[in-house]
């Protein structure tokens, strides 16, 4: 096959009878599902055929008449960690061939988007080009990739329109400079050392770094198999030690709704949160995020016995407010398809391109209910969607029978690029979510709410006067009210003192050599490369975020990406480089001729969803239209060391050996959450993935600046909002409807005006006109 594996041969030794040798060792270990259910029979029968009624030899292979551990244990035969990529298709592909057959391709493997975002950190080599994997990858043949052949044309349509993000093939990520005298004159290669030694931990086809909150197997193992943030084992099973980081919670496998998991009193089921976050904790940190906790520099408050928090993800937090959806039990799965997760055979090269789902496929619009929506709306890329209704599906494609198969009732809903959603079923005109966690959520879509009365003024306003906001915005670009910000990433990869670290990416690829396929765990000692990187930050932020345009042409919160500013030091512990910032090739991102400052704010799905955030939160808000906290106006530029020592009054530094407090940046950056300046010119990359991903444009950005007035004058709205269409049609056909920010203010202040006089006027003949009444009426009597 392509990533060159070899066949895995498995036991087929003649029956021994009932008594089973594995048990001998492991009494009192977890049946890897329930004792009773479909998937636990299938292990029993097939383990009987192969002499081992327990059936530990289906996913562990092994041999259980073995006297002695070491002989049960021995040669490529036993899979110490069933879910391996090296290994799965002989264990979890027996019974999920598609799902493992497609696991080659998912950006989970390849972290493609991941190695292009820190090559256009030193210059953007490859441009908007997803050409580097973790492997050597291609796309399956057509007949073996999934999904619906609605979603299949989609995806088509899609690689089409952005061949860079979808492509057909991938190459292994380059190796690291051997000889590092190369830095000197071609500096953007130490990219390669920054993604083999600390950004390609992450994907499945190693176990990643062993520290608190990144226990986790490899493959399916890594989000199927429990593992608890201390790595402790709470089973039942004497032979595995109680207080040894590293191993698994307990032997079970954690699926859909009916896979249950039982720890001590507690039974659950689905996939908990925060097995997702052990990866998705850093980017765009949608992970830690969803659970409502945000990175922080500090390590208080203090314990109970006076210690610092300790490290989660070699990293602390601090508590913030929770997503919606995780305050309603959902879990990662109960929105994320099989396909987001697990691929569908083909590849992809950032989170947008592989993710199937939008917000509409369940809430809908005012104007639509989810099943009257067409095909793409709300992944449109720019591009008008059909108008056809997608409607619903009545059955499932037989890979998706293999989990919980809900009932079909009114209809499974469908994704916005064609696919059923398993779990959300049409009830009527409401849509009801079967988590996996258990719980059955009923969802009034938008057009009912709508109907009942339900909206508040300011969501009618915003979804029905102001059609923009649903037909250009993306729902959580004003659903979100915080989202973590880590601007200005010091990247620092010292090659000094024979400082080494492991190659992710070799430790992967060593799985392929004899006597390798079935290691557990990574030698702590090999894969070792030169060099050694540490991160920083300039600053963090959770406020509202900078809003920017994502590749789907929709308005999107945007967060920094890769801001990163190197700094190298070589073999003798001189720097190659100090706080540089590359730039990308020229012309790109709006850079003309000498390029664009490769640090980029990224279009996201932050992840954080809330009840939507004020108008003047936009409005009002000069960070939102890009032009910095502040209005970029609060940092000072570092194209300049800062002295902090005693000065005159004149600001000249008196002592002469003062050092430098703030050393300058090679680069003109001010204030890092800048990306336009007031005149509209660009500061740094906005989205590196898509081809329509930027900043706001100035007709965009003058729109955002008619502060503070929306709700005054669209508090009161017509029951046709067609009305409202048609006198906004009027206003601007007629040249009423101002075109600017200048011109809005003066026709309300005009508005004002007018309503103060006739305040002031009524008042005035309402005085005149009292006594005139009083006189009247004495002289009658």
């Amino acid at each position: 096959m392509h990533h060159l594996r070899p066949p895995i041969p498995i036991n087929r030794a003649p029956s021994w009878g009932a008594e089973t040798g594995c048990l001998r060792c492991h009494a009192g270990i977890e049946s890897i599902r329930e004792p009773g259910s479909e998937m636990m029979r299938k292990i029993l029968a097939e383990g009987r055929k192969l002499g081992d009624p327990s059936g530990c030899v289906v996913c562990h292979g092994g041999n259980p008449k073995a006297p002695s551990k070491g002989e049960a244990h021995a040669g490529p035969n036993f899979f110490p960690d069933a879910g391996s990529p090296w290994i799965n298709e002989k264990t979890c592909g027996r019974c999920h061939e598609e799902e493992v057959r497609a696991q080659w391709q998912s950006l989970m493997m390849t972290e493609a988007g991941k190695i292009q975002g820190v090559v256009w950190s030193t210059g953007g080599a490859t441009g908007y080009e997803h050409k580097w994997g973790n492997y050597n990858v291609r796309n399956l043949p057509a007949d073996k990739q999934l999904g619906s052949e609605t979603y299949k044309r989609y995806r088509d349509w899609l690689a089409a329109l952005e061949p860079q993000v979808f492509p057909q093939e991938m190459s292994e990520l380059p190796p690291a400079p051997e000889d590092l005298a190369v830095l000197s004159e071609h500096p953007e290669q130490v990219a390669f050392t920054y993604l083999r030694t600390e950004c390609q931990r992450c994907h499945l086809a190693v176990r990643g770094r062993q520290t608190r909150g990144d226990y986790r197997g490899m493959g399916c193992s890594a989000c199927h198999i429990p593992y608890s943030n201390e790595g402790l084992y709470e089973g039942g099973d004497k032979s595995i030690p109680k207080d040894e980081s590293g191993h698994l919670l307990v032997h079970r496998i954690q699926a859909t709704g009916e896979a249950k998991v039982k720890v001590g009193d507690v039974t659950c089921s689905g996939i908990p949160l925060e097995t997702c976050t052990t990866c998705h904790n850093l980017g765009k940190r949608i992970g830690v995020s969803y659970q409502g906790v945000m990175e922080s520099a500090y390590d208080s408050p203090w314990g109970a016995g006076g210690e610092g928090q300790p490290g989660l993800h070699t990293k602390h937090y601090i508590g913030m407010r929770t997503d919606l959806h995780a305050n309603e039990g959902m879990l990662c799965q109960d929105c994320h398809t099989s396909l987001d997760v697990h691929g569908d055979g083909t590849l992809s090269g950032a989170n947008l391109a592989q993710v199937e789902i939008e917000c509409q496929d369940c809430h809908g619009t005012p104007e639509g209910y989810p099943w009257e929506l067409p095909i793409g709306y709300g992944d449109e890329f720019g591009k008008e969607p059909p108008p056809e209704p997608r409607g619903v599906a009545t059955e499932l494609p037989a890979w998706m029978g293999k989990g919980t198969v809900y009932p079909v009732e009114d209809g499974y809903l469908l994704s916005a690029r064609g696919n059923p959603l398993g779990n959300v079923v049409r009830r009527g005109n409401l849509v009801v979510v079967h988590t996996a966690g258990g719980k059955d959520i009923k969802l009034k879509p938008l057009k009912k709410l709508l109907a009942d009365g339900k909206l508040s003024t300011a969501a009618r306003v915003a979804m029905v006067s102001v059609a923009p906001h649903i037909s250009r915005m993306e729902c959580y670009a004003c659903h979100t009210n915080w989202v973590p910000q880590c601007y200005g990433c010091h990247v620092k990869v010292d090659f000094s003192q024979g400082k080494s670290r492991p190659d992710w990416v070799a430790r992967g690829h060593a799985r392929t050599r004899p006597g390798h396929l079935a290691d557990a765990r990574e030698d702590g000692r090999a894969n070792m490369i030169p060099g050694s990187v540490k991160e920083s930050r300039a600053y963090m932020r959770w406020e509202e975020p900078v809003l920017g345009v994502n590749g789907e042409g929709r308005i999107s919160p945007i967060a920094p990406g890769c801001q990163a500013a190197y700094t190298i030091i070589g073999e003798d512990g001189k720097a190659v480089l100090a706080d540089h910032i590359f730039r990308t090739l020229a012309g790109t991102e709006g850079g003309g001729e000498s390029g664009q400052l490769a640090i980029d704010m990224s279009p996201t799905t932050p992840h954080t969803t809330s009840h939507a955030r004020g108008c003047e939160s936009c409005h009002t808000s000069a960070k939102a239209a890009g032009y910095g906290i502040g209005g970029g106006g609060l940092t000072r530029k570092l194209d300049r060391a800062i002295v902090v020592d005693l000065m005159t009054a004149g600001g000249k530094v008196i002592p002469r050996k003062a050092r430098p407090q703030i050393e300058r940046i090679d680069g003109p950056v001010g204030d890092w959450s800048a990306v336009v300046d007031k005149k509209g010119r660009q500061l740094q990359t906005v989205g590196h993935h898509f081809t329509g991903s930027r900043p706001l444009n100035d007709r965009e950005r003058t729109i955002l600046e008619r502060a503070g007035v929306c709700l005054a004058c669209h508090q009161e709205i017509p029951e046709e909002s067609a009305a409202v269409n048609l006198l906004h049609h009027v206003a601007e056909a007629s040249g009423l409807l101002p075109a600017t920010a200048q011109k809005h203010g003066v026709l309300l202040h005009k508005i004002l005006l007018s309503a103060a006089w006739a305040q002031t006027g009524a008042a005035i003949l309402f005085g005149l006109a009292l006594p005139l009444s009083i006189w009247r009426f004495r002289r009658r009597r």
